[in-house]
């Protein structure tokens, strides 16, 4: 709403807050951080760069169960269905964003 408004200070400010609170933020055309939570983002990323869950857990100090239940969340929300896709869509997505910041 805000940035409808044409007030982007307090659209960043609701986004920020809004993830902070666990909230995904924009339509589903957006990236991978601005759809997933903090956790699952970061658990994501380990996943993508060849983690498993064990060592996830270990490293973020959960319980392996835990990551999986972010995991398949992090599967529903960007519409994957395993470990091989979701590591493409990162490698893709880190890719694209390179290409940008030229």
């Amino acid at each position: 709403m805000f940035s409808l408004l044409g007030v982007e200070c307090w659209a960043e400010q609701a986004t920020t807050e809004l993830r902070a609170a666990g909230e995904s933020i924009g339509p589903p055309d957006l990236p991978a951080a601005r759809l997933l939570t903090g956790q699952q983002l970061r658990i994501a990323e380990l996943v993508a760069e060849g983690a498993t869950n064990r060592e996830i857990a270990a490293r973020m100090f959960l319980s392996t169960r835990t990551v999986d239940h972010h995991l398949r969340n992090v599967f529903h929300r960007l519409g994957i269905r395993s470990r091989t896709e979701l590591a493409r869509a990162f490698t893709a997505e880190r890719h694209v964003g390179l290409a940008s910041d030229r």
